[in-house]
């Protein structure tokens, strides 16, 4: 037994802490009163050392739990050890400060205590549906600057040694127009990290705290060593990958980003050197939100079963030059920072798209096609505001066809809003939930396919903002394959007038108005005329693609009624 401990002992205390985060989890999905919390679980949880390091974690969205290890180290470097009581929440939404995405995505901290000594933090990040701003909602796709989209809170207690704070949680209320819903998810979140702190207590309790802090530094080595021998079965050397951003929400120019990846025995390094100043407009990723992506990318890439902690996330390495649209320079505005962010991860993933075919399958639709419905319910008068993600297609990889009708990568484990809650709860009907049945994403393995969402207003007004990334530049496809198909926003209005772009900010709609939502397919894998001719017939009977298509693109010859291969016209169209 090295460090004097069996490991049996070790990977029972490091399930225990992994439960306490999800039982912190699923504390806070069930007692948020916002359908963004309790139905998409807009929201991540983790739990630190006492220095901030991740030692646990629920399966929460990705780009949240990601970013969690420095909030707290920012609420460490504001108060020190010694300037923590038992009991206190602190609350972060600062963009420039650790734990950042944008205003919405607020973070609270709970320093958790044994025998009054500081042991660990556990930390929680969720999406409130308006927290102020120029906007019902506040994240908007046109702000120029942050105090634009909402009230900031830059690490202040919100609870004192487990007394509310009645002067912050009254700023709050008047700087929020749901105050009911929004202080109702802030004690979620503060309820949540306390039934965490209670079962890491308990584990504390059981095994004592000496051994418990031992097995923490024991599995993060652990952690540490199974990373370096992924990373020494991975390809060396540099790769790079370069694309475009659509816009910055105010321009209509094209934003150039750019990565190197370098991968060593020991190191895996992420350079965004040579990547736009930050943008006049609100698509800037804050510089943990980046860092959280890069984390993302590589679990995915060196260990993607690996128990996340941070020893294995130690070789990660992260460079960003300042005032860089991945780094931005404050007051950016930063609030539909995913367009930026999912471009992090994306731009990893194609740099390493060819070394490591295996483990990598081509562009998706990537773009949280976030969107916000707001308006005043003409039955009783009461504001409504939500805010749902969008689900698209992934790419085909190397054996497979790709995913259909799944939430982007930086979103994780989220869900779109179920049309039951979305009729039942706020004034539209959904007229349209389907796959979008697009024109791209062929190859060898077809990407995946995103879907057509149509909400349709019964309501005398209500206000829609969007922002749906890759609506310029598609998904792209790998060794062969196709492109994929952009992402946008359809507005029909009642009295048949056509507007789509990819982005939408605070646009009214009249009762009959529809407002429709599409999401992109993923990339193609491969030549399509090498895929399986059973396949293509398959996809010709599900009705994924014409006769016309299966003829002209995959060289398939598809006849008769019941339809079926013609394997000799198909052998001439392939050449065989």
């Amino acid at each position: 037994m090295k460090h004097g401990m069996d490991p049996f002992t070790v990977e029972v205390i490091k399930r225990a802490l992994i439960s306490a985060a999800e039982e912190m989890f699923v504390t806070l999905g069930r007692t948020s009163k916002s359908s963004v919390i309790y139905e998409v679980l807009d929201y991540g949880v983790a739990i630190t050392d006492a220095q901030g390091r991740l030692i646990a974690q629920a399966n929460g969205i990705p780009g949240f739990i990601g970013v969690l290890t420095y909030a707290v180290e920012d609420v460490l470097a504001k108060f020190g050890p010694r300037g923590l009581d038992e009991g206190d929440v602190i609350i972060i939404n600062d963009p420039y400060m650790g734990g950042a995405t944008h205003q919405n995505d607020v973070v609270l901290v709970m320093p958790i205590f044994h025998s009054g000594r500081l042991i660990m933090f556990a930390a929680t990040k969720a999406h409130w549906n308006d927290v102020g701003g120029k906007d019902p909602g506040s994240w908007t796709a046109d702000a120029t600057e942050m105090y634009q989209e909402g009230i900031i809170f830059p690490a202040v207690k919100i609870f004192r040694k487990g007394k509310e704070v009645p002067e912050v949680v009254e700023i709050l209320a008047r700087n929020t127009r749901t105050p009911d819903m929004t202080i109702s998810d802030m004690y979620a979140q503060a309820a949540s990290m306390r039934v965490a702190a209670k079962r890491v207590q308990e584990v504390c309790d059981k095994y004592g705290l000496d051994q418990v802090l031992r097995a923490v530094e024991i599995y993060m080595e652990q952690g540490r060593r199974e990373a370096l021998e992924e990373l020494k079965r991975l390809p060396k050397g540099e790769f790079y990958a370069e694309d475009f951003i659509d816009n910055d929400g105010i321009t209509d120019d094209p934003i150039p980003v750019k990565v190197k990846v370098t991968i060593t025995d020991e190191e895996f390094i992420v350079d965004f050197t040579g990547s736009a100043p930050t943008a006049r407009g609100p698509i800037n990723s804050p510089l943990s939100a980046t860092k959280g992506a890069c984390r993302t990318a590589y679990k995915a890439v060196v260990g993607p079963h690996a128990d996340a902690n941070d020893g294995f996330f130690s070789p990660l390495r992260v460079i960003v030059p300042e005032d860089c649209v991945f780094n931005p320079k404050p007051p950016a505005p930063v609030s539909t920072y995913w367009e930026s962010t999912g471009y992090v991860s994306d731009l990893i993933w194609k740099a390493l798209a060819e070394a490591v075919p295996d483990r990598i399958t081509a562009g998706h639709f990537l773009s949280v096609c976030a969107t916000n419905v707001s308006g005043i319910r003409d039955d009783t008068g009461e504001r409504f505001i939500f805010a749902e993600p969008n689900a698209g297609g992934w790419g085909a990889g190397k054996g497979k066809d790709g995913e259909s009708g799944l939430v982007c990568s930086g979103d994780g484990e989220t869900y779109v809003l179920s049309i039951e809650v979305a009729e039942t709860r706020y004034p539209l009907i959904v007229d349209q939930f389907s796959l979008n049945i697009a024109d791209g994403g062929h190859g060898q393995w077809r990407g995946g396919f995103g879907l057509i969402k149509d909400y349709r207003i019964i309501n005398s007004k209500a206000y829609v903002t969007a922002s749906f990334g890759r609506n310029k530049f598609p998904p792209w496809g790998l060794a062969g394959g196709w492109p994929g198909t952009p992402n946008e926003v359809e507005i029909r209005t009642a009295d048949g007038k056509v507007e789509r772009r990819g982005r939408f900010s605070n646009r009214e709609l009249r009762k009959g108005d529809v407002v429709r939502f599409i999401t992109g397919m993923g990339g193609g894998y491969g030549d399509p005329k090498k895929r399986d001719p059973q396949k293509v017939l398959e996809d010709v009977l599900d009705g994924y693609i014409t006769r016309e298509v299966a003829r002209e693109v995959y060289g398939v010859a598809i006849v008769g009624d019941p339809p079926r291969i013609d394997a000799e016209e198909t052998a001439r169209l392939r050449g065989d």
